[in-house]
């Protein structure tokens, strides 16, 4: 969300329609956002428990104390499904269950969702309550395995305040088996003890002509999060392709030769709209052949973007772990959490929710895929590292890559965006409270600035098993900061 040049309340938000070539969201101006806003901005539904979070849980962050989230036969480990998953699915995970399921022990659990059980039900049917997680009753690391559709991204969202979730939807159980097996084959890997090969990150994003959200995402997010990393992480050599360096034949080698990183970040458009979901282009990352919005003619075309069928057959995926700044990069919900206009309906996005398909090729890849893909859910904006559209703070995402570097396990590295998200909602939910019952002011800059930053928090989401790692464990050679 950001000011366009000359205009300090228009605002922009990431993300283009494949029918049109340029922006799914008009730019608005901050009065507009505010009156679509006005007798709708209520708390998230998972507000208490996200103050329950920030009062109670910053040090640990989602697991009581006495716990040691990097074990599992700690903190535990399980798999969430609902009703009617195909029993091919769950036979084809099974070496990876079976695996989890060792190193669990008596701390593995299976849940089974019920049709339209919220998470708060969903835990109390099992024992636990909504705080702090005791992975005797429930397991810290939960993976849920299947689509949206039985198993929404609300839930997702809801687990995700105080468990590491991920989740797994393929189109087919012979890429469940695939995903299982590069799991194991990477941990085994790991487990015979370090290579004599450096350990890559690679950052990457276009910086269009005439683009604001692209201009700011390269200054302002890729460009300090590639200096931080390079200073803090002593072991990774530090890579980028930003700007004209950020083309799709560039990125198509990222993703498949040998000396591919074991990490990549990226951030850039994403693709969303009616016939981006239809087509399978949903989450499709924009790269540098896109000319920009003024030099556009016409509908997005092949050349400009990288689609699941863009990914290579025949080799592996490189990269362990993918984390991906654009929209719809991890999935598109039916209903967007964004206002169209005063007094709209909800806006109806997609005829129904739906992981991305880059994602499930890059982990269901037949051939060695990648171990976990962290993307948004609808669309970003540039709040997640500008506040105000003026203060630069990366500090969540690096928190989030340092930890990877260093071998947290992918959930847990995670869980300094959770943190955003429950800082950002309790703020939100005591300002919206002061304003109708002290009768407080809360300004239009304020109110759109804090709403939009809370859904934009809440929509990164692992997909992938969140107990992987990007290294083994302590191969940062982290510096302090």
């Amino acid at each position: 969300m950001d000011a366009g040049p000359g205009r300090a309340d228009l605002l922009v938000a990431d993300g283009l329609d494949v029918a049109t070539g340029t922006y799914l969201t008009p730019p608005r101006t901050l009065g507009e956002i505010a009156d679509a806003l006005r007798g709708t901005a209520a708390p998230p539904p998972d507000a208490r428990r996200l103050r329950r979070r920030t009062r109670d849980d910053e040090r640990h962050l989602g697991v009581a104390v006495g716990f040691d989230p990097q074990d599992l036969a700690s903190v535990g480990w399980g798999l969430v499904t609902a009703p009617g998953l195909d029993p091919a699915v769950l036979a084809a995970l099974e070496p990876l269950v079976a695996r989890r399921r060792a190193q669990a022990g008596d701390r593995f659990r299976h849940l089974e969702v019920l049709p339209g059980e919220s998470a708060d039900e969903l835990l109390l049917r099992y024992g636990a309550l909504p705080h702090v997680v005791d992975p005797r009753l429930v397991p810290y690391y939960l993976l849920l395995v299947g689509g949206p559709s039985g198993l929404p991204f609300a839930l997702q969202y809801q687990l995700g305040v105080v468990h590491a979730v991920g989740r797994l939807d393929l189109p087919r159980a012979d890429a469940y088996a695939a995903y299982a097996a590069s799991v194991l084959a990477a941990e085994d890997r790991d487990g015979a003890g370090p290579g004599e090969r450096r350990r890559t990150v690679r950052v990457f994003g276009p910086r269009h002509d005439d683009d604001v959200p692209t201009d700011l995402s390269s200054r302002h997010l890729l460009a300090p999060l590639a200096d931080e990393l390079a200073a803090t992480a002593s072991a990774w050599s530090v890579a980028s392709d930003t700007g004209d360096a950020a083309t799709k034949a560039a990125l198509v080698r990222v993703l498949s030769e040998p000396d591919g990183p074991d990490v990549l970040f990226t951030a850039g458009h994403g693709i969303g709209g009616p016939q981006a979901t239809a087509l399978g282009l949903g989450g499709a990352l924009v790269c540098q052949d896109w000319p920009g919005p003024v030099r556009q003619a016409g509908p997005l075309t092949p050349t400009q973007y990288l689609a699941a069928a863009d990914v290579v057959a025949g080799v592996p995926v490189r990269p362990r772990v993918v984390l991906a700044f654009a929209c719809f990069g991890a999935g598109t919900p039916r209903w967007s959490d964004y206002p169209d206009a005063p007094g709209a309906a909800p806006l109806e996005i997609a005829p129904e929710p739906a992981t991305a398909p880059l994602p499930a090729r890059l982990l269901g890849h037949p051939d060695g895929g990648a171990l976990a893909f962290v993307g948004h859910v609808d669309r970003t904006w540039s709040c997640s590292f500008l506040w105000r559209s003026t203060v630069a703070h990366v500090g969540a995402f690096s928190g989030a890559l340092l930890g990877l570097l260093d071998g947290l396990r992918v959930g847990h590295a995670l869980e300094v965006l959770t943190s955003r998200y429950a800082a950002l909602a309790t703020l939100l939910t005591d300002r919206i409270a002061d304003a109708e019952r002290l009768g407080r002011p809360f300004p239009d800059a304020d109110l759109v600035a804090l709403w939009t930053a809370v859904h934009d928090a809440r929509g990164f989401v692992v997909l992938g098993d969140p107990a992987v790692r990007a290294a083994p464990p302590g191969a940062g050679g982290l510096l302090p900061r």
